[in-house]
């Protein structure tokens, strides 16, 4: 059961029209489930039920995308220059393609850098989730599952030695990502991508690190 946690009107008098970045690719965008249900809209709406004037999400994110491919749509983007909250969660496809890692991590560390930039040069409003393992799903039968998490952890590694090193917030979702080896309902209808459940548990997670943040820079 979620927990929502009500702040007094009070707190919000200087964090109206709050503004979020999401940067990423299917699992951002929310490939196989209404747009309302993907986690960055999910997210807002938890936000807003705490009580935050904030507006819809900013998403930079489609199926498919690479670290390089999301920083070329990033550059492309006529996107504002200053967000309040800017989470960044990429590289499956990186994995998915047999990129070499080393690319992922040069290019996952420069768009940690832009997604920093996004957040005013406030570290603590950038918040990265880790890549799910989509070893677990139907989708990978027929493949080397045990070779696949390997990798995703391989890459997780990556960019949670980052996160650390750049002393943002870092999101751990893979553990429940594996659950659907055994909840179907973890899972859209295509078998690969999560479901709406599923994203509501990584809105939970990301909106209560999310929340103190705010408070935080509103007591200045």
């Amino acid at each position: 059961m979620a927990v929502y946690i009500i702040y007094s009107s009070k707190y919000f008098e200087a964090l109206n029209h709050l503004k979020y970045l999401a940067l990423g690719d299917s699992y951002t965008i929310g490939e196989s489930v209404d747009y309302d249900l993907n986690f960055p809209s999910q997210t807002t709406a938890l936000l807003r039920r705490s009580g935050f004037s904030i507006d819809d999400p900013t998403i930079i994110a489609q199926t498919g995308w690479t670290t390089d491919e999301l920083m070329n749509a990033i550059t492309s983007a006529n996107t504002p220059s200053r967000f309040d909250v800017v989470s960044l969660l990429i590289g499956v496809n990186n994995q998915y393609r047999a990129y070499p890692i080393d690319k992922y991590k040069q290019e996952f560390e420069s768009l940690l850098k832009t997604a920093i930039l996004f957040a005013g040069g406030q570290h603590s409003c950038v918040f990265v989730l880790s890549i799910p393992d989509w070893g677990v799903t139907p989708y990978a039968a027929g493949r080397d599952k045990n070779k696949i998490s390997a990798e995703i952890d391989a890459y997780n590694a990556i960019n949670r030695s980052i996160a650390e090193n750049y002393k943002v917030r870092y999101i751990d979702i893979t553990p429940e990502t594996r659950n659907a080896s055994s909840n179907i309902f973890l899972l859209a209808s295509d078998g690969l991508h999560p479901s709406a459940i599923a994203y509501t548990e990584w809105a939970i997670k990301l909106s209560q690190e999310i929340m103190p943040v705010l408070l935080q820079r509103q007591k200045g």
